[in-house]
């Protein structure tokens, strides 16, 4: 499952073996060794185990749960209100979100998705038709 998921990302973002090892390689302390192509490939086809460090400095380089990319979970999912209330640096079109502006989001989406489920009782009780507008 690993390598698949691993294949897959990587194809996804439409980068080589090449560019992820640099990638992979941007951030190395005196006591890692540099990632390469061929390393990477072996954990693709499967022929070779990254060690607990190289899954996670892939897992934060494709922005994934390490349960993800061992396939232990299927779907990524991300609680929108935990994202909000945690502690990570939001940004929204490469703009910062600022604390102010993450509980005014928040507000907002919470505010729609209450007066989403009320006009949707409301609707179920008026049983209203919708109009056909094909003319």
């Amino acid at each position: 499952m690993f390598s698949e998921r691993l294949r897959a990302l990587r194809r996804g973002r439409h980068i080589t073996l090449e560019e992820l090892a640099q990638a992979l390689n941007q951030h190395l302390d005196l006591t890692e060794k540099p990632n390469t192509a061929s390393q990477i490939g072996n954990w693709e086809r499967g022929t070779r185990t990254p060690s607990y460090i190289e899954v996670r400095k892939l897992a934060d380089f494709f922005e994934v749960s390490l349960d993800y990319l061992v396939g232990k979970l299927d779907h990524e999912e991300v609680d929108l209100a935990m994202l909000f209330l945690s502690g990570s640096q939001l940004t929204f079109n490469q703009t910062n979100l600022s604390n102010k502006d993450r509980y005014e989001i928040f507000q907002l989406i919470n505010g729609y998705f209450h007066g989403k489920n009320s006009r949707d009782s409301l609707n179920k009780a008026n049983l209203q038709e919708e109009l056909d507008l094909n003319i």
